[in-house]
């Protein structure tokens, strides 16, 4: 059954718009109050990352949540596993956290976690968006909810973070760049890293409301490689606003994705006694990372694109590992969702470790080009569909004659249209995506 208003991650729009008002919020709290409160004790937490519309909206739910009978911890800006921690140590039936990811400050959504720190089961979403269809009602003024604000949240998450690699691992010696999007990692990543004994050099850490994303973080890598050869650190680090994405970069300046990141980790575990059975990818997976998780003896297996899919095929594997091109790498052994920090920390553990750069530690992975171009929906419209983008795409395929990829797709969180290619010649895999990417725009031209 389609859902009205959930999408692969939460809910998410532009501020003012949809269910991005405040009026939408407010009844979506008490929605979720209503039905959460069935299924779990009668207590939600609440946190947000640096976007200016994170007060209106924390008000909003708050009160939402209230009417429903429900009481409210308040975190304040926290990156969205830290939420995940929270939920589950605070023993609360649900946990929201009001962010927009890696979008810009104008956007912003909810996002929420169960009891156990992950995405709600789609019966329950489902449940959702009945309730926020019917009157709202509020309870008996006796009964309404009450509002906490947890003040030591943020030492809570950090040494949360800290406790995912072994006690007496040190940084010392390591000069890292730290890159937090001027989003919800800003209080929190410096001192992780910090206190673990690393060098650190922190930037998009003066959030104001309204840069978070802005020419910075994990979306915008280029600054953060600027940073670390100015410094002359061995690693850099950035997050995207809400702190589930990760990207780095090595002492040369080139930039490390989610892929990269995974394969790390991978070797890792592998080097260690914690040995794996298989790992998980999506369909923007480089075919690099497979074949070099398959060279070490393991499964690989693609899923659709969103950590949720990735979560849902670990669990149904009972593996631990798995993760995205874009940086949401989620470590089951060591935690309940994707987190960057966590993330970070497992790559930092393993240089300490082994005494290996991070251009060392990706020996044994050679990535394929790809190249990824997103073509603007102005209009609501499928032009994977249409006979001549089929046509380009079958055009493309057979020249590549089973040596790469073709792979289209509409993004989960933005109106666009995802065009990749994926093959052994660089020049030729940008021309292959260009010709596709034309017909996709020109067919979206037609259709408004």
């Amino acid at each position: 059954m389609t859902k009205k208003y959930f999408g692969t991650d939460g809910i998410r729009g532009r501020v003012g718009t949809g269910q991005m008002t405040a009026e939408s919020v407010l009844k979506l709290g008490w929605a979720v109050g209503r039905v959460l409160s069935k299924h779990g004790n009668k207590l939600v937490v609440i946190g947000k990352d640096t976007r200016i519309s994170g007060y209106m909206f924390e008000a909003a739910l708050e009160a939402g949540l209230s009417a429903a009978g429900v009481d409210v911890k308040i975190i304040g800006p926290m990156p969205t596993p830290g939420i995940a921690y929270l939920t589950r140590t605070l023993r609360a039936s649900a946990g929201i956290v009001i962010s927009a990811s890696h979008n810009p400050f104008y956007d912003n959504g909810l996002k929420f976690f169960s009891s156990e720190g992950t995405k709600l089961p789609d019966d329950i979403e489902h449940e959702i968006e009945a309730m926020f269809e019917s009157p709202m009602e509020t309870v008996d003024s006796a009964k309404l909810g009450k509002a906490e604000r947890i003040e030591d949240a943020q030492g809570r998450y950090i040494e949360a973070c800290k406790a995912t690699i072994p006690i007496g691992t040190n940084f010392a010696g390591i000069k890292v760049v730290l890159d937090c999007a001027n989003g919800a990692t800003y209080h929190i990543a410096p001192n992780v890293f910090a206190e673990l004994g690393a060098e650190v050099v922190s930037i998009g850490v003066e959030p104001d409301g309204l840069n978070i994303n802005e020419n910075c973080g994990s979306t915008h890598p280029n600054n953060l490689a600027a940073a670390v050869l100015q410094n002359r650190a061995d690693i850099g680090i950035a997050f995207d606003g809400d702190g589930d994405r990760v990207m780095m970069v090595d002492s040369k300046g080139q930039i490390i994705d989610g892929d990269e990141i995974l394969y790390i980790i991978t070797k890792a575990r592998m080097a260690s006694s914690d040995k794996q059975k298989g790992i998980a990818g999506t369909l923007m997976s480089n075919m690099g990372l497979e074949l070099a998780i398959k060279n070490m003896g393991l499964d690989f297996v693609r899923t659709n694109v969103g950590d949720r899919y990735v979560l849902e095929c670990l669990k149904n594997e009972g593996w631990a590992l798995g993760g995205e091109s874009s940086g949401h790498i989620i470590c089951l052994d060591r935690t309940t969702t994707g987190d960057g920090i966590v993330s970070a920390l497992q790559v930092m553990a393993y240089l300490a470790e082994s005494g290996k750069s991070l251009i060392e530690a990706l020996e044994g992975m050679e990535k394929m080009p790809q190249i990824l171009i997103n073509v603007p929906l102005p209009v609501k419209t499928d032009p994977t569909q249409e006979p001549k983008v089929q046509a380009a795409v079958e055009s493309i395929e057979e020249k590549l004659a089973g040596r790469g990829r073709v792979l289209l797709r509409a993004s989960g969180t933005e109106p666009l249209i995802r065009v990749m290619v994926e093959g052994e010649d660089e020049r030729q895999v940008n021309e292959y995506a260009q010709h596709i990417a034309d017909a996709v725009a020109e067919s979206v031209a037609h259709a408004g």
